[in-house]
């Protein structure tokens, strides 16, 4: 048997003029509805066509199929909390574990903010989430938030300052996803938020105090077989 093809997830085409473009806005409005409504398994072309007012060829011209819809929700997602973040690490007259604190607090106000929408593109997320797209989007943010890295961690490598950012943010989408299944209040979001930020903030100001030939031994032990 041929082996299993998983479907593309890139857009058809873009909008360029003004009608196409309120047209593809209107469907990713339809389709946020329709995704908090009916979760991620029952998320279809369909019903965002229907909940949009249009016809379902015109959905088609845009997006493929139901997988490259749900990606471009959770690319906006994805863009609009990494904007945020890179906003909060890089603002003035504050230390980099001030701004880190801010910035991993704030991460956390937004998972319970639109808990709705992020518990269902979990659902969906198997659909797309090992898939080049998205792999290519997370190397962005990683290339994003290097010059943060860099500055909180002078001493490190490139390698190390590498690693503590894949580690941060892996932290951070693992344990925001856990508490979005959860259904926490806002109180024990913050919580979480609060003792997140203190480990994230501890580890990374003792890397920063350790001297560069520790640094690279760690790195050393860790890659030893």
């Amino acid at each position: 048997m041929p082996p299993n093809r998983k479907p593309a997830i890139a857009p058809r085409k873009r909008p360029t003029q003004s009608r196409a473009i309120q047209l593809v806005a209107d469907v990713l409005e339809a389709a946020i509805r329709v995704l908090k409504r009916e979760g991620g398994h029952r998320f279809t072309t369909v019903r965002v066509a229907q909940e949009a007012g249009v016809s379902v060829g015109s959905l088609y011209q845009y997006f493929p199929n139901k997988e490259s819809l749900l990606f471009r929700l959770q690319q906006d997602e994805w863009e609009a909390t990494y904007a945020m973040m890179h906003q909060l690490l890089h603002a003035p007259d504050r230390t980099p574990e001030q701004r880190l604190r801010c910035a991993v607090v704030a991460f956390f106000r937004t998972e319970w903010d639109e808990a709705d929408l992020r518990r269902a593109l979990d659902d969906a997320g198997a659909l797309f989430r090992n898939a080049p797209p998205a792999k290519a989007f997370y190397r962005k943010a990683m290339q994003r938030l290097a010059p943060f890295f860099a500055e909180m961690l002078p001493r490190a490598s490139a390698a190390e300052r590498e690693h503590l950012a894949d580690f941060t943010l892996t932290v951070l989408a693992s344990v925001g996803e856990k508490i979005t299944e959860r259904g926490l209040s806002r109180k024990e979001v913050e919580r979480w938020a609060e003792e997140t930020a203190d480990m994230l903030c501890a580890h990374l100001a003792r890397v920063a105090r350790t001297p560069a030939t520790n640094v690279r031994a760690s790195i050393g032990r860790r890659e030893t077989p």
